[in-house]
């Protein structure tokens, strides 16, 4: 049904005037199409070759290089993957994927961390970095326990992530949280390691819809935002980066903008 539905767009798309040129070639363009010879005695064939998409290149303009440049092992089939990678982390297929992993997970904490830092310092006037020690913090418990308890949690959460990334879909079962219906909520939707989507995880259908209590994924809609997060992810790493240097420094980010301290 899908093919029948594509052959009949094509065909619909080069019977137009444009493509197909004057009357004269559009006759002989629909009687290829209808299988009617245009010629007596003579057939006709329509052979529609749809090219693949070139690789992107994290420096488009130069077309040599080797694998500094374009390499072998990256092609092109991760969100973001612009065959950047000089020192070859990528080569071993297994170590790719945990390289990816790692960077959409640090990249989302770094977007996180971003808007925190941004938001924290506008709204209290306390640099990020010395926010823990000002004496108007409110801290309801001691470092300690604050410390153990991030360490017990984190630590919790993680682990699960670790094992699912191995063994994916081996943590969605009942008995690993029962309290919040595991396997219903915390079901891969998408069938991609990183983007579990579904009810819980997209509740707001940015990348699926959900039709009688079933979550079904747009595969379009999840593709560009994997590349919009990622990109973004890229972008506020490098902004932490900065951030770093500035603390160094005893500077602030709303401070290197000239709206604070």
């Amino acid at each position: 049904m899908a093919l029948a539905s594509t052959s009949a767009v094509i065909v619909q798309g080069l019977s137009t005037p444009f493509l197909s040129g004057s009357r004269a070639g559009r006759t002989l363009l629909n009687a290829a199409i209808g299988g009617k010879p245009a010629v007596a005695g003579a057939s006709r064939r329509l052979l529609v070759v749809a090219a693949a998409a070139p690789k992107k290149s994290w420096v488009p303009g130069v077309k040599g290089g080797g694998n500094f440049i374009n390499p072998e092992w990256l092609d092109g089939s991760l969100p973001g993957d612009y065959g950047f990678d000089p020192l070859g982390l990528g080569k071993d297929p297994a170590f790719l994927r945990w390289y990816r992993e790692a960077e959409l997970i640090h990249g989302r904490w770094a977007m996180v961390a971003v808007v925190g830092i941004f938001v924290g310092q506008a709204w209290s006037g306390v640099p990020w970095f010395q926010a823990g020690a000002d004496p108007g913090a409110i801290a309801p418990f001691s470092f300690g326990s604050l410390l153990g308890t991030q360490l017990l949690l984190m630590g919790w959460v993680e682990s699960k992530r670790w094992v699912d990334f191995f063994n994916p879909e081996s943590q969605s079962v009942e008995w690993a949280t029962p309290w919040s219906r595991t396997a219903e909520n915390f079901a891969n939707a998408t069938g991609e390691q990183g983007y579990p989507g579904g009810k819980f995880f997209d509740p707001l259908g940015f990348a699926g819809t959900i039709k009688n209590g079933v979550y079904i994924p747009d595969v379009e809609k999840l593709e560009r935002l994997q590349l919009a997060e990622i990109k973004h992810a890229r972008i506020a790493m490098l902004a932490m980066l900065i951030f770093y240097f500035e603390a160094a420094q005893g500077k602030t980010p709303l401070g290197a903008l000239g709206l604070g301290v």
